[in-house]
């Protein structure tokens, strides 16, 4: 298999589980609170990245890490995993799957708006023209098809998938200041994210033993979400010969998700959504031609 046709199983691979991740939410949440969810993904997905570092031989590389990326670790961390995946959970458990996931996606049009005043950088006409398509989207797929009456489904579950987008969107723009290894500075800033979250979750929840099967979700989310998928797209980006053509394969992860929710969630998807997806897809596709 050659360096390209590798590029695009890795990507694939990495889609496709991406896709599944919306289903794995809502049933891990059936079990488990956010913060419960997100302590334990976060213990798993920190587990495995340490585990892949260690097998490729660069854990040594994690000693190395001066104080300021300690400190550039322990910021970044409180961005994501803590806040972001905090917010996220939080509109899964007040959204139906099919609400959350494709409103998660606007997070590269508010990455677009964040950097005018962080980056000093200028937002094209085809820019604005993509913010206003996408949020469209994100209004009728939020209303369930109703956009002149403005009833939401939760409003303050399309406030959390919104606020989640921005937290996404700031972890980016300050992550283009890690030097470091990808994966190592992952590793570490979830390693610094964990007693964030722990003392979150002491201070504002009620210890208990989690179900059997809120662990296995939370593990599904931490080894695959939060881990492996992310080292899967590195090793496809790093690999491939055309950028434009593996990045591109990340618009197939909506519509997979959907088929996903259908039949293991039982949620009937609304023609509202498709119709709201189409637009947000169609505001990211305008985007990257400004």
């Amino acid at each position: 298999m050659n360096r390209q046709r590798q590029a695009l199983f890795f990507a694939l691979c990495a889609v496709l589980l991406w896709s599944t991740v919306a289903t794995a939410f809502k049933l891990s949440l059936r079990y488990l609170s956010p913060i419960e969810l997100l302590l334990y993904s976060s213990f798993f997905s920190t587990m495995v990245i340490g585990g892949i570092l260690g097998v490729q031989g660069r854990f040594k590389l994690v000693l190395q890490c001066s104080g300021r990326e300690l400190l550039l670790s322990l910021f970044l961390g409180s961005l994501n995993p803590f806040l972001y995946y905090l917010l996220l959970f939080g509109a899964y458990d007040r959204l139906p799957a099919q609400q959350a996931q494709p409103i998660n996606y606007t997070w590269a049009i508010t990455l677009s708006l964040l950097s005018v005043p962080l980056l000093k950088q200028k937002i094209s006409r085809y820019q604005w023209l993509a913010l206003v398509i996408s949020y469209c989207g994100v209004v009728i797929i939020s209303t369930k098809g109703h956009p002149l009456k403005m009833e939401f489904t939760d409003l303050t579950g399309v406030l959390l998938a919104l606020a989640s987008t921005v937290i996404w969107a700031l972890y980016w723009i300050y992550n283009t200041r890690d030097k470091r290894d990808p994966v190592v500075g992952l590793f570490v800033n979830f390693l610094c994210s964990l007693p964030l979250i722990l003392l979150y979750y002491l201070l504002f929840s009620s210890p208990r033993f989690p179900a059997v099967a809120g662990l296995f979700g939370a593990a599904y989310v931490g080894i695959f979400e939060m881990g492996i998928c992310f080292v899967l797209w590195l090793l496809a980006m790093k690999m491939t010969d055309n950028t434009a053509r593996i990045s591109n394969l990340i618009f197939l992860s909506p519509f997979l998700s959907l088929v996903f929710i259908y039949f293991l969630l039982g949620e009937d998807i609304l023609p509202a959504t498709f119709i709201g997806l189409f637009l947000i897809i169609g505001g990211l596709l305008c985007q990257r031609m400004g």
